[in-house]
C-alpha cells in the first residue's frame, strides 16, 4: 500500500478520526494542545503498530515485551512494526534517537563508512585517500610548468615554545613555512618569533616543484616525505 489508512480513530480525544498518511515519506503531525496529535501518533498508530508486531513473535518472546492494548480504531491498514520516541523521556541515555534506540545506526554507521562515497561539501567531488603515486599523478596532470609546493601540517602542542619549533624543523633540514598562508623562511622566523600556537595553519614546505615529467622523482620524493611526517596528511 502506499499510505497507511486510518479508518474510525476514537481513542481519547479523537472523534471518530479518518486519515491517510502516506508510506515512505516524512510526515509531521501538528496542532494546538488537545487536538489530538499525541493520540493519533502514540497511542493509536504506534500501539496498534507495536501490538500487531509483538503478536507476530512466539509466547516465549512476547512474555519479555511489553503489551499494548488495542486502540479504539474501527481499522488501520498498511501499517508496519512501529518505533516511537518521546521527547519528554526522563531517562538520560546516549540511546535517544530512533537510529540509536532500534541499533540502526551501528549499521547504517558501517555501511557509509565502507559502501558510501564521501563527498566535498564545496566542488561536489568525491574525496579518496591518495598513494605517493595518486597524488604524483595528480600533479604531474596540472598545467605545464604550472609550479606548486608541497607541505605538510605541523601539530602542536600548547606547550611548545617558538624556538624549539624553529630548531627542530632545522634540524630535520626543512627550510621553509606557510603559516596561515603566508610563506616564511626559517631565518625570518629566528629574528622575528611569532606565537606559533595561535596560528591557524602552519605548514612545513617539503619542497618546492614544477609540473614537469623531469621533476616526477622529485615529486614522489617531497610527497613520502609529507605523507610520513605529517602522519598520512599532505598538502
Amino acid at each position: 500500500m502506499s499510505a497507511i489508512v486510518v479508518r474510525g480513530a476514537r481513542q481519547h480525544n479523537l472523534k471518530g478520526f479518518d486519515v491517510e498518511i502516506p508510506r515512505r515519506s516524512f510526515t509531521v503531525v501538528t496542532g494546538p494542545s488537545g487536538s489530538g496529535k499525541s493520540s493519533l501518533a502514540f497511542d493509536t498508530l504506534y500501539a496498534e503498530g507495536q501490538r500487531r508486531y509483538v503478536e507476530s513473535l512466539s509466547a516465549y518472546a512476547r512474555q519479555f515485551l511489553e503489551r499494548m492494548e488495542k486502540p479504539a480504531v474501527d481499522s488501520i491498514d498498511g501499517l508496519s512494526p512501529a518505533v516511537a520516541i518521546e521527547q519528554k523521556n526522563p531517562t538520560k541515555t546516549s540511546r535517544s534517537t530512533v537510529g540509536t534506540a532500534t541499533e540502526i545506526y551501528d549499521y547504517l554507521r558501517l555501511l557509509w563508512a565502507r559502501v558510501g562515497h564521501t563527498m566535498c561539501p564545496k566542488c561536489g567531488r568525491e574525496m579518496k585517500p591518495d598513494t605517493v603515486q595518486s597524488a604524483t599523478d595528480a600533479l604531474l596532470a596540472l598545467p605545464a610548468s604550472a609550479r606548486f609546493s608541497v607541505t605538510f601540517p605541523l601539530r602542536l602542542s600548547d606547550a611548545v615554545t617558538h624556538e624549539v619549533v624553529v630548531e627542530n624543523l632545522r634540524a630535520q633540514g626543512f627550510l621553509r613555512v606557510a603559516l596561515d598562508g603566508v610563506m616564511k623562511h626559517l631565518d625570518d622566523l629566528a629574528t622575528e618569533p611569532i606565537d606559533v600556537t595561535f596560528a591557524k595553519e602552519l605548514l612545513v614546505v617539503v619542497d618546492r616543484l614544477a609540473a614537469t615529467a623531469e621533476s616526477s622523482g622529485r615529486i614522489a620524493d617531497a610527497l613520502g616525505t609529507a605523507f610520513r611526517e605529517g602522519y598520512g596528511d599532505a598538502v
